[in-house]
């Protein structure tokens, strides 16, 4: 798997679009790096970039774009709500996938490295790639900002990590290191008052606040949210008043998490929360999650669509409050998603039928048998769905939650196969079509046809799995959902088994071409018991539908 690493950096200027511009222009000029997302902020005066790309090209990228940074911002005229204190402020780089933590932390170094030595800019790690922890916070780095840096900067303790020990009235001096995906989340309350949205802040932030206790000594008053930042501040071109976290680690504190215990603080000293924005970019389980933990507080099923899930989100935590969220902008997976993977799946009903019949022999029976599947497990969620609210069964909406959740689990992979089995066969014709003039090119394409093959056979085997395991699911729904829904339990079960009778078809015609005669053997044998559980599970849920028809 090729690394792919993320960098967020953060500029003071928010509210001048050329000069934001100029500093995106830097990094887009590099090939291998995509920008994802551009978050500018008039009141912070501060603007959150986001792009990826391989480690080499993302370190040239951040390069250019604090050196540019350092051209077109003046420190000097520079204010804003956010701490800061250079001109790029801070410079994460975040591991995505195929590089470790201390794989990327050896790049920030690499790049502070240069940018103190080429630039001649005071730079300081921070998290992962700050070997003293005792400078590693990003907070305790920046105490003073901007302000206090000539100060800082000429103690011995606070000596740059790279580049000169000098105050740059212009340029500041900036903070380079690896972390963790880190979510900035404001949560915005129906107040103007700073001091109420600080009180707040530290209610909550893991680092709570200093009190004196009864004997006159100072004392830390924890907050109640682990891994969580705060402060408060007014946004003057929103009119509010907002709490600022920063949640370090979403498994230990989501966002659905942080937003119900501000909203608990806020209650308890007179505030309400009216909504709440996310900055720059957020994985999809932050709202998936998100979306969940509000239909559970509901006792409504959780097992319906993503983009339900997403919608409930947005509007739960009034993600929409000051400006439009739109997920297909702010949602990094969405936004790193090869397309071509769900090509077929991303049709309309029409095109894709029109595809089918075509003269291409992709889409074949393997994917309109993964789709075929696809559409019977939904049949069984949609029961599932409908029975959790079913009047007079209140108590039973988690039973019917839960089968709904496995239903749609294999409604996603199914379709997830509908384009896989298409690409599988993609691969066949791609091994088909290699060099075979000399004798190792013969051997190379007589091996690479071999893996392709074998793939294609395994992704139609894979849809069996899958829509004999949905069939689970139908069949409960045909016993235990409610009544008026069992007939379209009994389409599921017959859409299931052709999946499953239809898959098996290409596992069989896939197979006859393999080499490995014991690998081919042991895949029809285990589809041909498939294959009856299959007719065996659908003649089962077909007579529960008609007893309960009658």
């Amino acid at each position: 798997m090729a690394a792919l690493v993320e960098c967020v950096p953060n500029f003071s200027a928010g509210r001048d679009p050329a000069v934001i511009k100029q500093i995106t222009d830097s990094i887009e000029s590099v090939i291998g790096v995509r920008l994802l997302n551009v978050d500018p902020g008039q009141a912070t005066n501060r603007t959150v970039v986001t792009f990826v790309g391989d480690p080499e090209s993302v370190m040239e990228a951040a390069f250019r774009a604090i050196k540019t940074a350092g051209d077109v911002i003046d420190m000097r005229a520079h204010t804003g709500e956010h701490p800061r204190m250079g001109a790029t402020d801070v410079c994460p780089l975040i591991p995505i996938s195929g590089i470790t933590m201390a794989e990327t932390a050896g790049y920030a170094r690499k790049l502070a490295e240069r940018v103190g030595h080429e630039l001649e800019l005071p730079v300081y790690l921070y998290e992962a790639a700050q070997p003293d922890k005792a400078r590693s916070n990003l907070a305790v780095i920046r105490a003073g900002e901007y302000e206090g840096l000539a100060a800082k900067i000429a103690r011995p303790e606070w000596q740059p990590d790279f580049g000169p020990a000098a105050f740059d009235a212009k340029r500041g001096a900036t903070v380079i290191g690896a972390r963790d995906f880190l979510v900035a989340y404001n949560v915005n309350l129906n107040t103007t008052s700073t001091r109420r949205a600080n009180a707040i802040a530290f209610d909550v932030r893991e680092a709570g606040r200093t009190v004196t206790d009864t004997a006159g000594h100072d004392v830390v008053q924890a907050g109640t949210l682990k891994s969580v930042k705060a402060i408060g501040w007014y946004i003057a071109e929103y009119g509010v008043a907002q709490v600022s976290m920063n949640l370090t680690n979403i498994d230990v504190t989501p966002v659905h998490v942080a937003f119900d215990e501000v909203c608990r603080a806020a209650d308890r000293r007179g505030v309400r929360v009216t909504g709440s924005e996310l900055v720059g970019l957020v994985p999809l389980r932050c709202l998936v999650d998100a979306g969940r933990y509000f239909l559970e507080k509901q006792q409504r099923s959780v097992g319906v669509s993503e983009k339900e899930l997403i919608r409930i989100a947005i509007r739960s935590l009034g993600l929409d409050d000051l400006t439009p969220f739109k997920p297909e902008e702010r949602v990094i997976e969405y936004l790193l998603q090869d397309t071509t993977t769900s090509r077929l799946v991303s049709m309309t009903l029409a095109d894709f039928t029109a595809e089918t019949a075509s003269e291409s022999p992709a889409p074949g029976g393997g994917s309109i048998s993964a789709y075929v599947g696809a559409l019977g497990a939904a049949l069984g969620t949609m029961v599932a769905n409908l029975s959790s609210h079913q009047r007079g069964w209140d108590d039973r909406w988690q039973e019917f939650s839960d089968w709904a959740a496995q239903g749609q689990g294999h409604a996603r992979e199914l379709l997830r196969l509908v384009d896989e089995d298409t690409r599988a066969f993609t691969i066949v014709m791609d091994a088909f079509g290699l060099p075979k003039t000399t004798d190792p090119e013969k051997a190379t394409r007589k091996a690479a046809i071999q893996a392709a093959t074998r793939y294609a056979t395994e992704v139609p085997f894979k849809v069996m799995q899958t829509a004999l395991a949905s069939m689970s699911v139908i069949k409960a729904m045909a016993e235990q959902g409610q009544v008026t829904s069992v007939s379209d339990a009994g389409v599921g079960a017959l859409c299931a088994r052709t999946a499953v009778m239809g898959a098996y078809l290409n596992v069989k015609i896939n197979a006859a071409q393999l080499a490995d005669d014991a690998f081919a053997a042991d895949i029809r044998v285990r589809g041909a018991a498939i294959e009856a559980q299959a007719q065996a599970m659908e003649a089962e849920i077909l007579a529960i539908v008609a007893a309960r028809m009658a």
